[in-house]
């Protein structure tokens, strides 16, 4: 009877044991080090920005003033890049190594886990040409959204612009990012 006492003792400390450890385990996944959280946030949660859609204007005789162009970002997202080539990155951006990690590193120093412009407003034919080749490349992708344009370039202005916002309105208003645009004048 004393060796069926001490053998439930036992075998009660050895799940008391094993609990504890998941428990202390735990506790440090879930509360002391965050950096699961981050992984997992950076897997499941990307902030897409959705371009409002602006509609066409034309004057009081029907004549076309303002239209929308696609416009194409090279997005990148640093904690998700990967080792590339970087040559042939280069190559198909046409840029020199020095400017890929000068952007790189003003990217990096931003945000690792936000999205980020690497390359602004690509052209129709240079974002065919990437299109087949940006499943090499993990970390980027492309943003589309519009941009106004005007058939004729007289009095554009008088329409109103945007422009890319200025650090010191981004410390003033932490609505905007780097790269957003804001309505300037019209």
């Amino acid at each position: 009877m004393n060796n069926f006492t001490n053998r439930k003792y036992i075998i009660g400390a050895i799940f008391i044991s094993i609990g504890l450890i998941f428990l202390i385990r735990l506790i440090n996944i879930q509360l002391i080090n965050n950096k699961y959280k981050l992984d997992s946030d950076s897997n499941v949660l990307r902030v897409i920005t959705q371009y409002p859609a602006r509609g066409l204007v034309y004057d009081r005789k029907g004549v076309l003033l303002v239209y929308n162009e696609a416009a194409y970002d090279l997005m990148l997202i640093p904690r998700q890049l990967k080792e590339i080539d970087t040559n042939a990155f280069c190559k198909l951006f046409e840029l020199t190594k020095e400017e890929f990690i000068e952007k790189l590193t003003k990217i990096k120093n931003y945000s690792t886990y936000k999205p980020s412009v690497f390359e602004k407003e690509l052209s129709t034919e240079a974002y065919a040409n990437i299109q087949d080749q940006l499943y090499k490349f993990p970390g980027f992708f492309i943003e589309t959204r519009t941009l106004r344009s005007y058939p004729n370039k007289n009095a554009a202005h008088l329409l109103g612009y945007i422009g890319e916002v200025t650090p010191g309105i981004i410390e003033k208003d932490n609505y905007y990012k780097s790269g957003d645009n804001i309505g300037k004048s019209g």
